[in-house]
Parts: C-alpha cells; structure tokens; sequence
C-alpha cells in the first residue's frame, strides 16, 4: 500500500531523513520505535506532504502511485490519513460540524452514526465544542481519532496514540485504533494498513502489529517482531541496536 524507497528529506535547511526505506502491505500494521528526535514524527509528516519538508531524493507511492510531489490535500483524498501528536485548536468549528462533513465527503459514517461513535470514546459532550479547544492530552487523541474515522483514510499514521492518555481510556483509544484498522477482519480481507510512532510501547498491549521498525538518526536501523524489539529496547536501551548493527 505504501512504499518508502531511499527518501531523503530536510526541513529548515537541516537533513532530517536518511535513505529510508518502508514498505507496508495492505491488512498490516508496522510500529515504529525510536528515541525523541530521531525522526519519526517527520517520517510521518513526509508520508502526508507536509509542505515544510522537502525530499532531496527518493520516493514515496502509494497504491502504486508516485505521490512525492502532491500536497498534502491531495494525499488525503487519496485515502492517506493522520493523527498528529500535538495538533492545533481549531477555533470556531465545532467537533461535530468537522465530523459530519468529513463523513459525507468519505463515506466513513452518517451523521446520525455520529453521536454513538463519539459516545464509545467518552467523546459525546465534546461535539459542541470547538475541536480542541480545552481539551486534555487523553481527550485530543480521542478527538483525533474519531476524526479520522470520518475521514475513512485507507492508510492510518498515528503519531503516539499512547502519549498522555490515562489508563482509564487507553483501551478506548486501542478499540477504535482496531476498529479503523479493521482489525476484527481475518487478515486476509483487510484493506486498510497502519504505521504507528510510539516511544513507550504501551499501545501494543491493545494493538498487535505485524513488524516493528527503530529509527536512529533519521535512518532505520532494524526491523523485527513488535515485541521482540521493545524488550530489546528495554533491556539494552537504543544503543543496543547501533551495536547490533554495527
């Protein structure tokens, strides 16, 4: 479904991506570790056509298609979606008004789906509300989430859906991951694929992935069973792997 092939990618003057190279099939879902700063936020904003980062060399396709030169509108039309870690406050649009045209532009639900939807991820008070605006760390990435299921992307990039989230609600926010992901298909029928950043691993307690990835240096160094990796991680920290590598 999507295909990194040696992508070099800078921002602000400063090379931030080196030759990385990615490819996720349809129906998987890969994780991607790596210490802060390593690159993987920008990996994802590259995948989505952030405008301020520029590829050097390199490609990205998705479905087959070349999309290294789209914005990211388009990219998102094309069935390409995001979850950002930190987004913005969006004043004067309302949660709901955003999920209501999202779904009549995708597909992804109805507007009367809606209310039920955000009622599973506690999310039911906060359609009136402007999207953002106030919210908690836990409460955004929810927000996010249902976003995203409006928009009914065929490829899902979560940058840390696990960061900030109490406990109380981590396992929402894995059930809707598994619901956008399709996750209650047999693996053979599903369409959608995932790629997902996390520092601490514990989304993987609600989330089986296929593949996991660490990043060091704007490079992948590795890739291996999900939870092999992260006991690694543990156990030997990210200089374990330049050494494995070495």
């Amino acid at each position: 479904m999507i295909e990194v092939q040696e992508l070099t990618v800078s921002t602000d003057g400063k090379r931030i991506l080196r030759q990385v190279n990615l490819q996720i099939a349809q129906g998987e879902t890969v994780v991607l570790f790596g210490p802060n700063g390593c690159g993987k936020t920008s990996l994802l904003k590259a995948i989505m056509g952030g405008a301020e980062y520029r590829v050097e060399s390199g490609s990205i396709r998705f479905k087959g298609k070349d999309i290294t030169g789209l914005p990211m509108d388009e990219r998102a039309r094309l069935g390409i979606g995001l979850a950002f870690q930190r987004p913005p406050a969006v004043r004067g649009v309302r949660l709901g008004d955003l999920l209501r045209i999202c779904g009549e532009k995708s597909g992804g639900f109805t507007a009367e789906a809606i209310p039920g939807l955000a009622r599973k991820l506690n999310l039911d008070d906060f359609l009136e509300r402007e999207i953002n605006l106030g919210f908690s760390g836990g409460e955004i990435k929810r927000s996010e989430l249902l976003q995203l299921m409006g928009q009914n992307p065929s490829f899902i990039m979560l940058d840390e859906p696990d960061s900030g989230v109490d406990l109380v609600n981590i396992h929402l926010v894995g059930q809707a991951i598994n619901d956008l992901l399709g996750k209650e298909q047999v693996a053979a029928k599903r369409e959608k694929a995932g790629l997902i950043v996390t520092h601490s691993g514990y989304i993987l307690d609600y989330v089986n992935a296929d593949r996991a990835y660490v990043m060091l240096d704007g490079t992948l160094y590795c890739s291996g069973n999900p939870r092999d990796l992260l006991e690694d991680i543990r156990t030997k920290g990210y200089e374990g792997c330049v050494q494995c590598r070495g």
